[in-house]
């Protein structure tokens, strides 16, 4: 059993950053893959990055490539996603979520997800 809660969030300007985490209760953390998805309203929630359970394999969305890192510190059960140049269209909840089954981009393929932490990006 994992339990994760996600922080981080808030209200940034175009072209700025913030740094999402995510905190993960459960001895068992190191061994799942992680990955980060976001909802925006009236939207289906959307894949953003994974990151296997070593840390040494990441994966993104096209639509975030080149503007945000997803890393992890096992040490710390905790997964980030730093932000950079954030654009309007970033605006969401997001979500990390953990998979016992291997870094993927499909929402079914995770087995735990946080509460979600709300992002807006204003223009």
């Amino acid at each position: 059993q994992v339990q994760l809660v996600e922080s981080g969030g808030g209200l940034v300007r175009a072209g700025g950053s913030l740094r999402l985490s995510c905190a993960a209760s459960g001895r068992t953390f190191s061994t799942y893959a992680m990955g980060w998805f976001r909802q925006a309203p009236g939207k289906e929630r959307e894949f953003v990055a994974n990151i296997r359970w070593s840390g040494g394999s990441t994966y993104y969305a096209d639509s975030v490539k080149g503007r945000f890192t997803i890393s992890r510190d096992n040490h710390k059960n905790t997964v980030y996603l730093q932000m950079n140049n954030l654009k309007p269209e970033d605006t969401a909840v997001y979500y990390c979520a953990a998979s016992p089954r291997g870094a993927a981009s499909r929402n079914n393929m995770y087995d735990y997800w946080g509460q979600g932490t709300q992002v807006t990006v204003s223009s």
